[in-house]
């Protein structure tokens, strides 16, 4: 395992996501996937299952200290009636004082992103979470987030497979410091099935969704979270750090991206993407 820097945060570059994820899965996995080494954990208050989390990790007697905690806040909260209210609640409900990482979660179309950033350097400033960021933001978002924050921004969590190019957003990012948090890195279960990526697996001895995962952090700046209700996968996403992909086989997965390859897009929530 490796971190990736950004202003300050020291983020482990392979995190371990619960999204749709009940709280018996979670705490069933959890101590699991702390067994096998992950120590970065993300969850947010939409998934109703931060509570979850944060039994499973007291119960697993994990150390605060060793654990980077990120979650996010819900679209229905962005008010100054609810905001601070809602993140004082998730941090009851993971069992800790303050959060590594606290993200908004969509845009949405009701509150301007200077408001919501607003709201967020205010709980920063109030010592309940060390690092903010921002997710499923563009280009032009992220840079006004940057330009209206207090703080620094550390990340901007995005959909990030094979399918979707985001280099346009890569190069935004890795211009401001910004990492990217890649999440349905299997494109919901589309690059386990794909021939090409079946092929650079068979050649390094690794599942398809090795590859990825690995390709995925070996991209400056991008951190990967993985994700598995099943027991028996949770080492195998962990075992990514025991090779590299050559130049040819990053450019082949590069390659499968496609115009219409995003896949999360919910009305009300998405800004106008990135073309």
């Amino acid at each position: 395992m490796f971190n990736v820097t950004a202003h300050g945060a020291s983020i482990p570059a392979l995190g371990f996501g619960v999204f749709r994820m009940s709280d018996a899965e979670v705490e069933r996995i959890v101590p699991e996937a702390l067994a096998v080494g992950f120590r970065h954990f993300d969850t947010a208050q939409i998934y109703a299952n931060e509570a979850a989390l944060g039994r499973a990790l007291e119960k697993a007697g994990a150390k605060r200290d060793d654990l980077f905690l990120t979650t996010k806040v819900w679209i229905d909260n962005y008010s100054d009636g609810r905001f601070a209210a809602s993140v004082n609640e998730s941090l009851e409900r993971l069992r800790v004082d303050q959060v590594d990482l606290l993200l908004i979660h969509w845009p949405g179309d009701k509150v301007p992103v200077a408001r919501q950033i607003e709201m967020l350097d205010a709980v920063k400033v109030a010592g309940e979470t060390k690092h903010i960021g921002v997710s499923n933001q563009t280009v032009t978002q992220m840079r006004e987030s940057v330009l209206r924050s207090t703080a620094p921004i550390v990340t901007n969590q995005v959909e990030m497979h094979p399918y979707l190019d985001q280099s346009k957003l890569l190069t935004a990012a890795r211009a401001a410091g910004i990492a990217l948090t890649a999440y349905y890195a299997m494109a919901d279960g589309k690059v386990i099935t794909d021939p090409a990526i079946h092929a650079i697996a068979a050649r390094y001895g690794k599942t398809p969704a090795q590859i990825v995962l690995r390709w995925l952090v070996q991209q400056q700046g991008v951190i990967a979270l993985s994700k598995t209700a099943n027991i028996a996968r949770v080492a195998e996403n962990f075992a990514i750090f025991d090779f590299t992909l050559n130049a040819a086989d990053m450019a082949v997965l590069r390659a499968l991206a496609q115009p219409d390859g995003r896949i999360v897009s919910p009305v009300g929530l998405a800004p106008d993407w990135d073309r």
